[in-house]
């Protein structure tokens, strides 16, 4: 069983940047995918990026540009971590965001973390 810890949500202006942090809760040496979803009140849950643990990025058409997904797989470390950098932030960036990590045989999410983007 892996547990995702994500943190870094809040509050911020529009323009504004935030960034987030995914830590599994043990590493992963298997290939696998780590990433970003968000979830607003009364939509579907969507795709905000991923990273392959190959290096491998998609992001989601309304972030592409201002938001950048980078992970650490170092295997010196107990923990795979994925961040996501926020520019550009735009109201409609208000979410819950959730991380997500897919290995061969499993897929974990983490409890969410709300990213609030108002003046």
């Amino acid at each position: 069983q892996v547990q995702l810890v994500e943190s870094g949500g809040g509050l911020v202006q529009p323009g504004g940047s935030l960034r987030l942090s995914c830590e599994s809760s043990r590493s992963i040496f298997s290939s696998n995918i780590m990433g970003w979803y968000r979830q607003a009140p009364g939509k579907q849950r969507e795709l905000v990026a991923t990273m392959t643990s190959g290096g491998t990025t998609t992001y989601g058409d309304p972030v592409k540009g201002r938001f950048t997904i980078s992970r650490d797989n170092a295997k010196n470390t107990a923990k795979n971590t994925v961040s996501l950098e926020m520019t550009s932030l735009k109201p409609e960036d208000t979410a819950v965001y959730y991380c997500k990590l897919v290995t061969s045989t499993a897929v974990y999410w983490g409890q969410g973390t709300q990213v609030t983007v108002s003046s």
